[in-house]
């Protein structure tokens, strides 16, 4: 979730970072700082990070924070070059980086918020660490979790709430990393948060360690087993309690939690503690198993309206059902349940299980995340309902540019990429016309990516694969370009024949269509040419009604006359 309501492989990537790299110095493109950021440059791309240790002290009547991270990597390249990129956004600072041997880095050269770090000449195949501490007052978040930062909030008892969220923004706005989405750390992080005595810090995973410090200071170690991608790891701290279930799911036993500030703790277990289980029983139904259960599932009170932070979500509706107490399909289906606890869970599944290597390609989070609303309410209340939920939120469609991004420079594309991408994706379900095969495809993609990131290129081809139907012309309309592809449709006089074709779409666009209703249906391929249909019956007829067309496609269709 980053932007509710407006939001090929190697050669692809190279290809991505030589465009970027291009448009460097021209104006009103993108900049160095925004290729750096954004690309697995020659200073990223020879090392993997294995894992991080996070252990952080913040200090809420001044709004800094102090700590270090170690990271752990394996060396890629027996020809690497001598310099590793770590990053850290200003005003942050490097106070100084330790190798794995205990040998102080000099000659650090600061590049904008990328560091470039000098480093021995190590073989490929060897794992290695450096740590890095650091210091300073991080960007504070504006209006998170859109405009993200720190967050150093009060409850509303005016006692300390901190937390963090840094979606699209990154991880290096708190704590040094390598801040790129294509790199998870693959055996798992670690973060310990260091807080008065007073407070509770909450973070990804299981509870592994407390340590009492001097001065009423209380350090929490929390630990993910799992790969996660930078921007999930979150501390959340404040006056937190919390209460302990468990699910039984299609992997055995699944640890649940609820964390709260202490007096929301009854509204937490009244009002989320239902939908929680509702969508992970749906979820599972869909998707396959919840990706985490070494790591378990923890839904987590916060400051802002919600995040997807893997195994341990952000919530903020306030414990009201639908977005903030309103629905957003405009239908009334969306205050059935709580849009919070479904949307941000959903990503359990597209976005922290599969997770795009380039925001550019955000919609793998988004698209899919935003369709598993009208699935959960498909799960719940009929498949008419689901189709309703869906149409409904069509309303919120700018088509202000396209849903994909640039490449390479950390660009996402339209918050199109939630309602237009969830409707392309409905579009292709109607197409393939086969609800067993569609659901088997999206678990496919939860089992075939399983912990991986990912580009578009990989997600379009799987499902190109498993439908047995090239999709690409309906992926280059929706996600590439801000037209709404027309249906033309011109009936001859005795109504026994019809004619159509597509118009105002991409060269090409060829995407199939099985228009159903009252009790038929019919299968079509429609072109950017003219094609012709012999009409057996009125009712084939009553096929092409442009209002039934349009509820069952994103698309518009117009009778010539």
């Amino acid at each position: 979730m980053k932007k509710l309501f407006i939001l090929l492989m190697a050669a692809g990537a190279l290809a991505g970072q030589a465009q970027a790299q291009l448009m460097d110095g021209e104006p009103g493109t993108f900049t160095h700082q925004d290729t750096l950021r954004g690309s697995d440059g020659p200073a990223r791309s020879w090392w993997d990070v294995t894992r991080y240790d996070i252990t952080f002290q913040p200090n809420y009547i001044a709004k800094t924070i102090q700590g270090y991270t170690k990271i752990s990597f394996k060396v890629k390249d027996t020809t690497h070059p001598d310099t590793m990129q770590i990053d850290l956004m200003a005003p942050l600072q490097i106070d100084s980086i330790v190798l794995s041997d205990g040998s102080r880095v000099s000659g650090i050269r600061n590049d904008g918020n990328a560091h470039m770090v000098p480093v021995p000449k190590w073989n490929a195949g060897d794992n290695n660490s450096l740590t890095v501490y650091y210091h300073g007052q991080p960007r504070e978040a504006v209006k998170p979790p859109w405009d993200g930062g720190f967050i150093w909030a009060k409850d509303s008892l005016g006692r300390p709430w901190m937390t963090v969220a840094c979606q699209g923004l990154g991880a290096s706005v708190w704590y040094p990393c390598k801040d790129y989405q294509g790199d998870e750390p693959d055996n798992g992080a670690s973060l310990t948060s260091i807080v008065p005595d007073t407070l509770l810090a909450i973070g990804n995973g299981h509870l592994i360690a407390k340590t009492r410090y001097p001065n009423h200071l209380t350090g929490y170690t929390w630990q993910v087993k799992n790969p996660i991608n930078n921007y999930n790891i979150i501390p959340y701290i404040g006056k937190y309690t919390f209460f302990d279930s468990t699910f039984q799911g299609e992997k055995g036993k699944l640890p649940v939690s609820f964390w709260a500030l202490d007096y929301d703790i009854e509204k937490m277990r009244s009002h989320c503690e239902p939908d929680v289980f509702k969508m992970l029983k749906a979820f599972e139904y869909w998707f396959g198993p919840y990706p985490f259960y070494e790591d378990g599932y923890k839904l987590v009170q916060a400051p802002h309206l919600g995040m997807e932070h893997q195994s341990a979500i952000a919530y903020g509706n306030h414990f009201l059902m639908g977005y903030k107490g309103r629905d957003l399909s405009g239908t009334g289906i969306g205050l059935k349940f709580d849009f919070i606890v479904v949307h941000e869970s959903g990503h359990e599944w597209f976005g922290n299980n599969i997770t795009s290597k380039d925001i550019a390609d955000m919609w793998v989070h988004e698209s899919f995340t935003n369709y598993s609303e009208s699935l959960f309410t498909e799960y719940y209340w009929g498949k008419a309902e689901g189709q309703q939920y869906e149409y409904g939120i069509r309303e919120n469609i700018t088509n202000d540019k396209p849903i994909q991004g640039k490449y390479g420079v950390n660009q996402e594309g339209s918050g199109d990429m939630y309602y237009k991408g969830s409707n392309m994706i409905n579009n292709i379900r109607g197409a393939i016309n086969n609800d067993t095969l569609f659901r088997e495809i999206l678990r496919g993609l939860n089992k075939t990516f399983y912990h991986q990131t990912v580009t578009g290129k990989q997600i379009e081809q799987y499902i190109n694969e498993k439908s047995g139907i090239n999709f690409d012309k309906v992926y280059e309309q929706y996600l590439t370009t801000t037209q709404i592809p027309i249906l033309e449709l011109k009936f001859a006089k005795d109504n026994k024949s019809v004619e159509y074709r597509y118009t105002n779409c991409v060269k090409g666009f060829d995407m199939p269509m099985v228009l159903k209703g009252g009790g038929a249906q019919l299968s079509l391929h429609p072109t950017t040419e003219w094609q012709r249909r012999q009409l057996p019956d009125a009712n084939s007829a009553n096929l092409f009604n442009p209002i039934a067309i349009e509820y069952q496609y994103y698309l518009n269709c117009k009778e010539i006359h």
